[in-house]
């Protein structure tokens, strides 16, 4: 986004205009409010089978976790808030957190079940809130059409790619990814590629702006969807650099310089009160116009958060 603070988006998060919860693979997003809820009940069912086994792992019962979510829905009701810290010590009063891992998967899975979500930021604490007093009139949507949905906003800013990159991001089986594609039809076409056939939005084949490479350089977080909204990141990246992003593929993604589409090294940020610090670990040697374009991104950066930058 361009011309957007920081303050920017934790404004939006005050305003609900965005939110943040764990729909796609068990992971945080950003999502529009009045959607969380279905997107929740589509994508976090895989999810939610593997936080069985987890729970086994950490000796937690079900008895507990239903528990968990109880205290933190008669806590929250009204539209309170409260901090992380402070919901952990809430299940640790009730009895029902005597572990750190105890308290984040009590958290997560109160989330993932739609009864919680992440509130605004209280400072650099995270906050949590009950879905339905932050979003009390939600989109309600039939399995069908949540599947179309998703394929269609998927595709219209991923593609074109494949079927299996969309069952990656979004966490479906292959079944329920090929029901959503055939439901958005309408949206939806299927090309040729030099790797087989890939899907993008009907929209996008008209949009020539969207298709245009720009000779510039871009600062792009860890976790940014330009590498994790796919399953196959060759298009973007050599195999044999992952480990430069995700070191022993830990999970872990570093935040990465992309240059005319092609990530082309590492970066690293470190945030003080007046002033940020913006360091290049490039793949090879910048360029002298490398250099500069990798200056401006690091401005641009600091604008982001309102800071004065200092890039290395």
């Amino acid at each position: 986004m361009r011309s957007v603070t920081q303050a920017d988006i934790h404004q939006a998060t005050i305003d609900r205009k965005i939110l943040r919860t764990w729909p796609m693979r068990g992971t945080v997003h950003f999502v529009p409010p009045a959607d969380a809820k279905w997107m929740l009940d589509l994508t976090g069912v895989r999810a939610l089978a593997g936080a069985v086994r987890r729970r086994a792992q950490l000796g937690l019962t079900e008895p507990i976790v239903n528990k968990a979510v109880e205290v933190l829905y008669d806590a929250l009701h009204g539209g309170r808030s409260l901090t992380r810290t402070q919901c952990a010590q809430l299940l640790i009063d009730a009895g029902v957190h005597t572990a750190p891992e105890h308290g984040y998967h009590l958290l997560w899975y109160a989330s993932q079940i739609g009864v919680t979500c992440i509130g605004p930021q209280q400072g650099k604490d995270q906050t949590f809130m009950l879905l339905n007093d932050v979003v009390p009139n939600p989109n309600v949507l039939s399995r069908d059409e949540a599947l179309a949905t998703l394929a269609t906003r998927y595709f219209r800013s991923h593609g074109p790619t494949t079927r299996q990159d969309f069952v990656g991001w979004t966490g479906l089986t292959v079944t329920d990814a090929k029901r959503g594609i055939e439901l958005a039809s309408d949206a939806l076409t299927t090309i040729d590629s030099a790797v087989g056939p890939m899907v993008t939005s009907i929209a996008s084949l008209d949009d020539t702006a969207a298709l245009e490479l720009k000779d510039d350089l871009l600062l792009l977080p860890g976790f940014d969807e330009y590498l994790l909204g796919y399953k196959d990141r060759s298009a973007m990246i050599s195999p044999d650099r992952m480990n430069d992003i995700v070191p022993g593929s830990n999970g872990v993604f570093k935040p990465t310089i992309v240059a005319n589409g092609r990530v082309v090294g590492v970066w690293k940020r470190t945030i003080k009160s007046r002033y940020v610090d913006i360091q290049a670990f490039p793949f090879e040697p910048f360029t002298r116009r490398q250099q500069e374009a990798f200056k401006r991104a690091g401005r641009t950066y600091a604008d982001y958060l309102q800071l004065e930058p200092r890039i290395a």
